[in-house]
C-alpha cells in the first residue's frame, strides 16, 4: 500500500484513543478497568464468576485481578458454535514495590523494588516515576491507585564517577535500581501510609498491595510528520486496546445477531513472567469461561468438543521492527517496518503458534479489512521470544496464530511504533472476529 493510500485509510482518532487508554492504564488492574469501560459503552455487561450464567444474546465480560475475558453471544448461537478469540496480555515489564517498601541509606529515603519481567534496566534510569496498582483492604475489597506525578527516580551515577560508562554499563538489580523519593532517615510504613492517604483511605485498613512504578511522561506522536508513536506499555496494551475496539465494533455492527462465530477477547495478566498464575494464560480461566458459555446454552461435552474444533485464536502481541542501527540482528529476508501493517509472527520451534493454515486465516482477515501485512521471523543466531499463543494452543487444543505490530525498544520504559499501525491492527482483528 502506498504512503498516500495508507494516510487516506488511517484513522488517527483510534491512535488518539490509544494514547488516552495508555494514560488511564498504568497497571494491569487499570488496563482491564479501562477496557471494561469501553465495553460497557458498547452494551456489554459484567458478570460474576460466582453467579449462574444465562444464554441470553449480547455482550458480557468478567474481571479477575489484572485479567479480563469478554464475549458476545449472537442470537442464533448454538452450543456447538465455534469461537473466534483474540488473546492479549495486560502486564508490562517494570519495577514493582516490595512487601517491605521503606528503605534508604546515606540520608536518602528510598523505595525497595523488585524487577518484574525482562526489563532493559538502563531505560528506567533518570525517569520521573509515578506509582499505580491496587491496595487490598481488610474488608476483602480492593482500591485502584494511580499517582501520576514524579514521586520516584532511579538516579544514574555521574560520568565523573564512572569514566567507563560508555564502554558498557553494568547494573546490579539489587543495588543500583532502588529509587529515591526524598531525604531523611528510613521511615517505616511511610510509603503505604502516603499511598493510602492519597487514595482516601486509612493506612490501618490496608492489608496488602500490588504497586508498581510507571513513567509519568505521557504517550505522544513523534517525528516531523507525527507518523510515529512513543509511549510506555505498548507491549502489550496496544493489542488490548485494539482487541477491545474490535470486539466493541463487531458487537455493535449491523448483522451482529447473525455472526457465525462467538467473538471473544482474552486479556491475561503475567505473560511477562511465564503466565503461571490464576490470571495468566496457563490458568484454566479462558477454558472455564468457554465451557460455561457452552453449558449455559444447554451444551454437552460433545458440543464443547465440536465448538473448540472449529475455534481459532489470534494471539496479538508486539513484535520487532527492523532497527536501523542494528540491522544485522534481524533475519535478512524479514524486515518489518512501522506503518507497514500487522505482522504475522512465525517460529518453527513453536515459540510462536503460527503454521501454514494459521497464516491463511490471518491473511484472509487482513485482506477482508483491506490492510497490508508483514511477516516476522527471528535471526537463527538470536533466541526468539514467545507469547501466550503456544500456551493457548496447547492448553485448549485450538488453532492459534501469533500476530502483532512492529515496534522498536520492546520492554523499554518507553517504546516506539508506527502511528498508523494500531488502527490497521484493530481493523484486521475486527475482520477476524467477524469471521
Amino acid at each position: 500500500m502506498s504512503t498516500a493510500a495508507r494516510q487516506a485509510f488511517f484513522d488517527r482518532t483510534h491512535s488518539d484513543d490509544l494514547i488516552a487508554f495508555l494514560g488511564t492504564s498504568p497497571s494491569p488492574y487499570h488496563a482491564v478497568a479501562s477496557a471494561a469501560e469501553r465495553l460497557e459503552k458498547a452494551g456489554f455487561r459484567q458478570v460474576a464468576e460466582t453467579d449462574a450464567w444465562d444464554d441470553a444474546a449480547g455482550g458480557r465480560y468478567l474481571i479477575r485481578g489484572g485479567a479480563l475475558i469478554a464475549w458476545y453471544l449472537p442470537e442464533g448461537a448454538g452450543p456447538e458454535t465455534p469461537f473466534r478469540i483474540v488473546g492479549t496480555h495486560t502486564d508490562s515489564p517494570n519495577l514493582r514495590v516490595k512487601p517491605v517498601p521503606d528503605t534508604g541509606s546515606e540520608g536518602w529515603r528510598q523505595v525497595a523494588v523488585e524487577i518484574y519481567g525482562g526489563v532493559p534496566l538502563n531505560t528506567w534510569l533518570d525517569r520521573d516515576l509515578g506509582l499505580s496498582g491496587r491496595l487490598a483492604l481488610k474488608d476483602g475489597t480492593a482500591r485502584l491507585v494511580q499517582l501520576d506525578e514524579p514521586l520516584l527516580r532511579v538516579p544514574q551515577l555521574a560520568i565523573h564517577l564512572d569514566r567507563q560508562v560508555n564502554e558498557g554499563m553494568k547494573l546490579d538489580k539489587q543495588r543500583h535500581l532502588t529509587p529515591i523519593w526524598g531525604l531523611g532517615p528510613v521511615d517505616e510504613g511511610a510509603l503505604i501510609s502516603y499511598v493510602a492517604q492519597r487514595a482516601g483511605l486509612d493506612a490501618a485498613d490496608v492489608a496488602g498491595w500490588d504497586l508498581m512504578t510507571h513513567d509519568v511522561q505521557p504517550a505522544s506522536y513523534l517525528g516531523r510528520d507525527r507518523e510515529l508513536l512513543a509511549a510506555p506499555r505498548l507491549d502489550n496494551l496496544l493489542s488490548v486496546h485494539a482487541a477491545t475496539a474490535a470486539l466493541a465494533a463487531v458487537a455493535t455492527a449491523e448483522g451482529a445477531a447473525s455472526l457465525p462465530y462467538i467473538p471473544v477477547l482474552a486479556a491475561f495478566d503475567h505473560e511477562e513472567t511465564g503466565s503461571e498464575s490464576d490470571t495468566g494464560a496457563q490458568s484454566p480461566l479462558l477454558g472455564t469461561v468457554l465451557d460455561r458459555t457452552v453449558h449455559a446454552r444447554g451444551g454437552t461435552t460433545e458440543d464443547r468438543a465440536r465448538a473448540l474444533a472449529g475455534t481459532v485464536c489470534l494471539s496479538s502481541d508486539m513484535g520487532h521492527a527492523v532497527h536501523p542501527n542494528y540491522s544485522e540482528r534481524h533475519e535478512p529476508g524479514h524486515h518489518p517496518m512501522p506503518n507497514g501493517g500487522p505482522i504475522l509472527k512465525v517460529n518453527v520451534n513453536n515459540r510462536y503458534a503460527t503454521d501454514g493454515v494459521g497464516r491463511a486465516v490471518f491473511a484472509a482477515a487482513c485482506e477482508k479489512a483491506g490492510v497490508p501485512w508483514q511477516t516476522f521471523v527471528s535471526n537463527n543466531a538470536m533466541p526468539c521470544g514467545t507469547t501466550i499463543g503456544p500456551i493457548t494452543a496447547a492448553r485448549l487444543g485450538i488453532k492459534t496464530v501469533d500476530c502483532g505490530i512492529a515496534a522498536l525498544s520492546m520492554h523499554s520504559a518507553r517504546e516506539l511504533c508506527g502511528a498508523e499501525d494500531p488502527y490497521l491492527l484493530a481493523s484486521a482483528l475486527k475482520a477476524f472476529l467477524e469471521g
